[in-house]
């Protein structure tokens, strides 16, 4: 059964989940179970975009994975699905992780976002969404990212940039 009901997270909440370098959960902490509706036991072991909304671009994860791949840090506004259907938005931070100087997997922290960065960004995704589902498998991310481009390049260096000005 499906609510489709938008949960607000709370201001002072932080959601925290750990991958290995597969994105199986290895880790979550209970706000993360709250929020997704999965108790600890559904959630490890799963791949982390158990939590992905079909409403969120694939280009934005490309973006996601070009910066990890970098050794890089992502930030980014998500929009997470519930496992009753329902959904939150979230500003997440991604990282990788290294124990004993290998990489071993990857953290995700995401804390309440405003309510005004929501209102910017998901229009762009909206576009970016249907972008995708208009093209052809090779062609959607191309196309999606040129569209978040075109969004972002009138006033921001990067998306990163552009995020974190929301």
């Amino acid at each position: 059964m499906s609510s489709g009901q938008e949960l607000l997270l709370d201001d002072d909440v932080l959601i925290v989940s750990k991958t290995d370098i597969n994105s199986l959960i290895t880790y979550a902490n209970p706000e993360f179970c709250r929020y997704s509706g999965y108790g600890e036991r559904e959630l490890l072991g799963k791949p982390q975009n158990i939590v992905r909304h079909p409403d969120m671009p694939r280009a934005v994860f490309e973006l996601m994975w070009s910066h990890l791949r970098q050794e890089q840090e992502f930030f980014g506004y998500i929009k997470n699905r519930c496992k009753d259907g329902g959904f939150y938005w979230a500003f997440a931070s991604v990282a990788p992780v290294y124990e004993n100087g290998r990489h071993s997997g990857y953290i995700s922290t995401r804390r309440c976002p405003k309510r005004q960065a929501i209102n910017v960004i998901e229009p762009v995704y909206q576009r970016m969404r249907e972008i995708e589902l208009a093209h052809s498998k090779e062609e959607q991310i191309p196309r999606s990212s040129s569209e978040l481009w075109r969004a972002i390049k009138k006033e921001y260096a990067s998306y990163a940039e552009f995020v974190l000005s929301l």
